[in-house]
């Protein structure tokens, strides 16, 4: 595959996933698209589009390519690729195929009817990770096809305005700009399965290895993208002792945050599950508990916010960070497709296969100090 190619499938899926993002803020807000978003996917769909007919087109001449080089030498045999997913692992267990690489379900958002495809294995996957690990879910999610640094440009001050007298010229004033650096690392595991099992066609081989992958992925990218955050959030106010958390103390972190990052559509809570069940004896002064566990959407809310349970962040104890308050859409997440491979020779004398899953993460926050803040114990 060349390399325009590849650009041009990075540009289609970042472009996609804006458009997920649009909806996924007007779905958390319990409200239709507005103009404003309409006119937005109209133009994002415009230039996905545009980047399917640069990849249609790109593809066809190395098709032809391929063809003039295959009437020179003459022909070959090629091997048929299995394409379902359980016959693929099924495949490399019995040396037919050696590695194989998982990526994104690719599908038209707004189209129901492309909706009704099975859902592909690296969907799968992190369908099940968001439920280990939250930031999955909160954060914005860059998916790309390789591990290059990727920056992201990010406002440190925008323009204002001021009044002007007729005649006379408008004052200048431009917007400054930092970046975010996101460095991917190499992250991986391996998972064994008796040999019995993976012959065994009544064995749901897919299932397994979702449910074990999703766990492992989740777990840790959650931890990654937790140090990430920590590193960069700040202060907004500090508890009363070490060991409780009060209401106010609740309401003082959320109002530490700038006005406008409260008013953004993903801001919220963050705690662990101690802290949680602590947060839900909680009651204001009419007595009323402060967080309601059936909030929209299934997320649970502290006095109509959302608080999402994270287990990376710390319990309520000395010196700890227990409860975090912040824009999480501002946490930005880039990630690869995931490769799979295997090896029936590692654990030989156990007539066990071995499968080796390879993935690259990074993380960052824009504007992290003043989008995120923490509650400190003292």
């Amino acid at each position: 595959m060349s390399e325009f190619i590849k650009r041009q499938q990075e540009l289609k899926a970042n472009l996609t996933m804006q458009i997920r993002t649009v909806i996924d803020d007007a779905e958390a807000e319990g409200r239709g698209l507005d103009s404003a978003e309409l006119e937005k996917i109209d133009r994002i769909e415009a230039d996905i589009q545009a980047a399917q007919r640069s990849i249609e087109t790109a593809a066809k001449n190395e098709e032809r390519a391929s063809e003039v080089a295959a009437a020179s030498r003459g022909f070959e045999v090629a091997r048929e690729v299995p394409t379902d997913t359980a016959e693929i692992f099924r495949s490399m267990a019995r040396g037919e195929i050696r590695e194989y690489a998982f990526g994104f379900e690719k599908r038209a958002t707004l189209v129901p009817s492309a909706n009704t495809v099975p859902v592909a294995f690296l969907d799968r996957i992190y369908a099940l990770a968001k439920l280990v690990g939250p930031y999955l879910q909160t954060s914005e999610l860059i998916t790309r096809t390789s591990g290059e640094d990727l920056r992201i440009p990010v406002f440190t001050a925008y323009p204002t305005a001021s009044e002007t007298a007729a005649g006379s010229a408008l004052s200048e004033s431009e917007a400054t700009y930092s970046s975010l650096l996101l460095q991917m690392a190499k992250q991986g595991f391996i998972t064994k399965i008796a040999n019995e099992l993976i012959t065994d066609v009544g064995f749901d081989l897919e299932a397994t290895l979702v449910e074990q992958a999703a766990n492992a992925i989740g777990t840790r990218a959650n931890t990654i993208v937790h140090a990430a955050v920590t590193a960069v959030a700040t202060v907004g106010g500090t508890a009363g002792t070490a060991t409780a958390i009060t209401a106010d103390e609740l309401i003082s972190l959320q109002f530490s945050a700038d006005g406008m990052v409260r008013m953004l559509p993903g801001s919220g809570y963050m705690v662990n599950t101690s802290t949680l069940g602590a947060i839900r004896k909680l009651k204001d002064s009419n007595g009323s508990y402060i967080l309601d566990p059936v909030g929209p959407e299934g997320v649970s809310t502290i006095l109509g916010r959302p608080v999402y349970e994270n287990p990376a962040v710390a319990s309520i104890a000395t010196g700890n960070k227990a409860v975090f308050f912040g824009h999480w859409p501002s946490v930005k997440i880039s990630t690869t497709g995931l490769q799979a491979a295997v090896s029936s020779e590692a654990f030989f004398e156990s007539d066990i296969t071995a499968f080796r899953y390879l993935y690259r993460i990074g993380a960052g926050v824009a504007n992290g100090a003043s989008h995120i803040k923490f509650l400190l114990q003292p």
